[in-house]
């Protein structure tokens, strides 16, 4: 690589660079360390057995979304582990005064919606958090990636990371998108392509018109599923509409701040002739809307295709566990369930563009349909606009914020051999309840389907 000419990866990574240890791992400093009730007690823990103190507090931003209930969040929590967790969070938080948003909380929801939708994550920051999705907030141009929790610890006791620099990639996905094509069919259609370990090793940064061209909510769907591909994070460059984004919310810089800043994040962006270890470029015209059909996000079609036979045994037993066969017709899966929620499809467009297609149809009899907002803040939105009536006359039931039946750790499960489209990221085994049948979807594909019944053609694919 040139010396003078750096990736967008380059830039942010080489600004947090501490230290760099001979011919080994760099020390990164975090600007932001995000924790929430499941992966952060062990760490209090070990910093408490080693007589070690909080280095920085004002660096962390804390929120309970794992275990909380969606439903009665105002009463205590009726299972003991998950409301242990959430006391352990609030103690642990009381105890070394890091901020706290709750249940309870005006600004309590899911981590990685939280933190941009306050201005809390913004463009050229080192961001961690003990989450695989944390890759959500490279969108705004971060450098975003999720850690275990000895990392956890680490960042903890000393706001730094001992890493070694991933490789760089770029994915550029150019031309004109179909018709009802949402950016998480982007997102899905790249992973059915470059598969589950495609990215591994690397941070990718998605580039060309279709990523340009898409809301600040899309760009956060795509980097979300960054780690869908193996990759350690996925970031696009900010430009006017990230800044658009960012002005005025509660924690953005203001004033002269917000001017220096500003400054510097336009210069976020990768050199002409900078060279990336890998290159990955699509056709955005050969993208309709996606589905998976077995148990990992890399098993995606259009819903236009049948299901494909297996390539290998570990194909052939997710079609085993989704009893789906070769040649199927998506169409034929009778659906259940539906939930439109997580921290990759939570966000106030989502749910709009949902109630877009709902408004004056109806729920298919035989499903239950669940709207989980990803924050308090996008639960008064949905009630400001008027999306709740458009969802409670379809039958649609609205939730309070929380992880919901992403990963089924509250009482949002989906019940054993049933399928359920969801919004989520991982159609895992199990996932969504022992036994569940996950089948990924956009907003726009899981509102369809809800008021179907079934999977189905979009009128006018093109």
């Amino acid at each position: 690589m040139n010396n003078d000419k750096k990736t967008l990866f380059d830039k942010v990574w080489d600004a947090h660079v501490v230290e760099t240890i001979p011919d080994g791992p760099q020390i990164i400093y975090i600007d932001k360390h995000l924790i929430h009730e499941v992966t952060s007690p062990q760490a209090f823990a070990e910093l408490e057995s080693r007589n070690l103190e909080i280095f920085r507090p004002k660096q962390i931003v804390a929120t309970a979304d794992h275990n909380v209930p969606t439903l009665d969040q105002d009463k205590p929590i009726r299972d003991d582990s998950s409301r242990n967790q959430v006391e352990q969070l609030t103690e642990n938080c009381r105890k070394n005064n890091i901020e706290l948003y709750g249940l309870g909380h005006q600004y309590q929801g899911i981590v990685h919606i939280i933190a941009p939708e306050l201005g809390i994550t913004q463009p050229g920051m080192s961001i961690v958090c003990g989450d695989s999705h944390t890759s959500t907030h490279g969108a705004f141009g971060a450098i975003a990636f999720g850690i275990g929790t000895s990392q956890v610890a680490q960042v903890f006791a000393s706001q730094c990371l001992l890493l070694n620099k991933p490789r760089s990639m770029r994915i550029t996905v150019s031309g004109k998108l179909n018709k009802n094509v949402q950016p998480k069919d982007v997102i899905l259609y790249i992973i059915s392509k470059t598969g589950t370990d495609g990215g591994t090793g690397y941070f990718c940064e998605y580039a060309g018109n279709v990523f340009e061209e898409m809301s600040m909510e899309g760009r956060m769907t795509v980097c979300n599923m960054s780690i869908e591909m193996g990759a350690r994070g996925g970031m696009i460059a900010p430009d006017e509409k990230t800044f658009d984004y960012i002005k005025g919310r509660t924690f953005a810089p203001e004033g002269e701040e917000w001017q220096e800043k500003l400054e510097y994040w336009k210069t976020l962006k990768t050199d002409d002739q900078a060279v990336f270890d890998k290159e990955i470029t699509f056709d955005a015209s050969e993208i309709y809307p996606m589905i998976t059909y077995g148990t990992n996000p890399g098993m995606g079609i259009s819903i236009n295709e049948v299901i494909p036979a297996p390539a290998n045994e570990s194909e052939e037993k997710a079609l085993h566990y989704m009893g789906l066969k070769p040649g199927q017709s998506p169409f034929d899966i009778k659906i259940n369930y539906v939930f439109i929620g997580s921290c990759t499809n939570a966000r106030i467009e989502d749910f709009r563009s949902a109630a877009e297609y709902i408004k004056g149809k109806n729920k298919s009899e035989n499903v239950q349909a669940l709207i989980v907002p990803g924050s308090q803040m996008v639960a008064r939105q949905i009630y400001e606009e008027g999306l709740d009536k458009i969802f409670n006359e379809a039958g649609f039931q609205i939730r309070q914020p929380g992880c919901s039946a992403c990963l089924a750790m509250n009482d949002d499960k989906i019940p054993e051999g049933e399928y359920c489209v969801s919004t989520s990221n991982r159609n895992f085994e199990g996932r969504q309840g022992q036994g569940a049948r996950t089948i990924l979807a956009s907003p726009l594909t899981a509102a369809k389907v809800a008021v179907e019944g079934r999977i189905s053609l979009f009128e006018n694919l093109n």
